[in-house]
């Protein structure tokens, strides 16, 4: 299948929904040994052995409009198998096949009948797997390279005989296994690419997801519509159209309530949830104290007044103010947060008549993040890892499995307003996690000013879409400045704005000089109590975007 007629078969699942393209010879094979496969999402499983990009391989199957999961190496194969998934992605991974404890795959999943795509170390586990070498042949092949394409090639085929793509690994694999074709090589390493076509199996030894390899993502295609015979479905209204039908079949005709920030992951939660459920759905908004400057009045406004949605506002400031007095550990900071929230939430689903589900903007990089499947516990989202075990509700969560790109392309579709689609993420915890050490009234005075000057410029010079997030950080310490030919001892703010496509990764944002000398002369000038203004540029990883 060309390029071409890829892009008209993905264009025909459009954001829009439109009708289902044709089918591959594969698929249609599919549809004849399973009648009911037609209305059977595809579902492609992507094996994480620790990379860095495997967020990064799910999202660019999803951009093809195949829905994704990522699943843990420790699972077993039964358990993988009985999502039916149409195809296995083996991710990168950091570790070398030769070393003692490597992460592994069951070799069973070879036999299994499922298309398989191996990336990087992936594909050195295919290769070890099956009978192939892979050697330290001590010369390694890291960032930009030329790939010489040989050989007939499904995967391959139709893509120019030199290309560029993106290395990352020390070990090569140096022989395939018996029955695969070589199908690629560099000037380093004789087996760049290799695949049996008879056994769907395929093994690319670079990164199609990322984009500095051109032809990416017409590789991605290829494997996903001809080798898998996937179909193009996962679309915003397919997305709808299931979180609907989920959450009625959870929820039934009892009451909901809906944790409501006026961010966009909760705005477009609580619409799903009301297209599903209509007036069983009341909103909750929680003001802690921690918002952002005027941001509750924003809230009433849009949602009371605009949208006129049922919405109790629980002015709940001097409770969450106690309960953090003193608290210093972030971790502690967000269990806090998280826990009283649901205690006030339980309060109020009481005054409600015993509301048992609980609607949250839990996306997917939360789950990530606070050790779901086999990650480390970077950080507790309080809507994850700092809720309380002893909680009342159930939760409700439609946008789970989704990241935020999808999550604001949904909200779209749903006729949400621009100004709340695409408003830059703001913490569930609010300021607690801007403000480091002591939270104090004076300190979240300082912080909410100093960040709504931020805001403003950003928006002033066109780039508050352009950027992830933009926002101030007060750090605990106090430096000396000079202002009015008098000494000062004042605190700093650190000024942090992130480009990225789903938080899972991101790069500090190249803000031009005059619209970081207007914020800072803004700040300095307009908020008692600083007198310095630095810029974080420092990327995720090695850091977060939040500060804590």
């Amino acid at each position: 299948m060309s390029e071409a007629q890829r892009s008209e078969l993905a264009g025909a699942a459009s954001v829009r929904g439109a009708g289902t393209p044709p089918r591959s010879e594969r698929d249609q094979k599919k549809s004849e040994r399973d009648p009911a496969s037609k209305d059977h999402q595809d579902v492609v499983l992507v094996i994480d052995f620790g990379a860095q990009y495997a967020q990064l391989i799910a999202r660019r199957v999803r951009e093809a409009h195949v829905y994704s999961e990522i699943v843990p190496r420790s699972m077993p194969v039964a358990e993988m198998l009985a999502k039916q998934p149409a195809a296995i992605i083996l991710s990168g991974g950091p570790a070398s096949v030769h070393v003692a404890g490597a992460p592994d795959v069951d070799a069973a999943i070879y036999d299994a009948g499922v298309p398989i795509l191996g990336i990087c170390y992936g594909a050195q586990l295919v290769a070890r797997d099956l009978g192939g070498e892979v050697a330290k042949t001590g010369q390694g092949e890291y960032g930009r390279t030329e790939l010489h394409v040989e050989g007939s090639s499904l995967l391959l085929g139709e893509l120019p005989v030199d290309q560029i793509v993106w290395m990352s690994h020390g070990d090569s694999i140096t022989r395939a296994p018996d029955g695969f074709t070589i199908t690629a090589r560099t000037d380093a390493v004789p087996v760049a690419a290799f695949e049996d076509r008879d056994r769907s199996i395929y093994a690319v030894q670079f990164h199609p997801e990322v984009v500095h390899t051109e032809r990416g993502q017409e590789i991605l295609k290829t494997f996903l519509y001809d080798a898998a015979g996937c179909r193009p479905t996962w679309t915003n209204v397919s997305i709808i159209e299931h979180a609907v039908g989920e959450v009625r079949a959870q929820v039934g005709d009892a009451r909901v309530i809906c944790g409501l920030s006026g961010g966009v992951d909760s705005a477009v939660a609580a619409a799903l949830v009301h297209k599903a459920v209509g007036d069983q759905l009341t909103c909750v908004f929680v003001d802690t104290g921690l918002l952002r400057l005027g941001e509750a009045e924003q809230v009433e406004q849009t949602f009371r007044e605009q949208f006129s949605v049922d919405l109790v506002h629980v002015k709940a400031q001097d409770r969450f103010l106690e309960a953090l007095d003193d608290v210093i550990d972030p971790e502690r900071k967000r269990k806090t947060i998280g826990e009283l929230f649901i205690r006030v939430f339980e309060e109020t689903a009481r005054d409600l008549g015993d509301a048992r589900f609980l609607v949250q903007g839990t996306l997917y990089p939360d789950i990530v993040e606070s050790g779901g499947g086999d990650n480390a516990n970077i950080k507790s989202h309080h809507n994850v890892g700092g809720l309380p075990d002893d909680m009342n509700f159930e939760l409700v969560e439609p946008l789970r499995n989704l990241f935020k790109d999808e999550v604001r392309a949904i909200g779209e579709e749903l006729g949400l307003p621009e100004e709340i689609v695409w408003r830059q993420p703001f913490p569930g915890p609010g300021l607690a996690v801007r403000i480091i050490g002591t939270i104090t009234r004076e300190r979240i005075d300082i912080l909410q000013r100093a960040d709504a000057v931020v805001v403003e410029e950003i928006k002033r010079a066109g780039l508050y879409r352009e950027i992830w997030q933009s926002f101030a950080v007060l750090p605990a310490v106090k430096t000396v400045g000079v202002m009015g030919d008098d000494r000062t001892y004042a605190y700093p703010i650190v000024l942090r704005a992130v480009t990225s496509d789903d938080a899972m990764t991101a790069d500090w944002a190249r803000l031009p000089y005059d619209v970081l000398e207007r914020i800072a002369s803004r700040i300095i000038n307009e908020v008692p109590g600083v007198n310095r203004v630095v810029y974080d540029i420092t990327s995720k990883p090695p850091g977060t975007i939040e500060w804590e």
